[in-house]
């Protein structure tokens, strides 16, 4: 039954690849979100900090500012993470954390995985 399932969820991920190469549109989910690397790696982040600023989010994961703009806003659209910012001493500072709902599709992601690690592995 397991084995089903991870074909499923694989099947999901390659047919979405595939409508974009075509140049079809596709609506995209939270698990669509985080299963792309930086995302997937800004998310973790925040997951294990109570929040991080731009600049530390940047330097942590190595991303350019516009990379990290650019994914920060999926997420955010997405309400994956929160981001609020607030001017102090005429500087811009913009802070990141994850919402209940990013918590939960990370964890959902995170879950999927196991079952696939798992399953691939032959074990229950």
């Amino acid at each position: 039954r397991s084995f089903w399932r991870n074909a499923l969820i694989i099947w999901c991920h390659y047919r979405r690849e595939v409508q974009q190469l075509m140049g079809r549109k596709t609506h995209d989910t939270p698990r669509d979100l985080i299963s792309e690397r930086t995302r997937l790696a800004i998310i973790s982040a925040l997951a294990v900090n109570p929040s991080l600023s731009f600049g530390e989010l940047k330097q942590l994961l190595e991303l350019s500012d516009g990379n990290l703009s650019v994914h920060a806003r999926k997420l955010e659209d997405a309400n994956l993470i929160q981001c609020k910012k607030s001017i102090a001493n005429r500087m811009s500072r913009t802070v990141y954390r994850i919402t209940r709902s990013g918590r939960v599709a990370l964890e959902d992601y995170l879950n999927d995985m196991e079952e696939l690690i798992r399953s691939i592995r032959g074990k229950k």
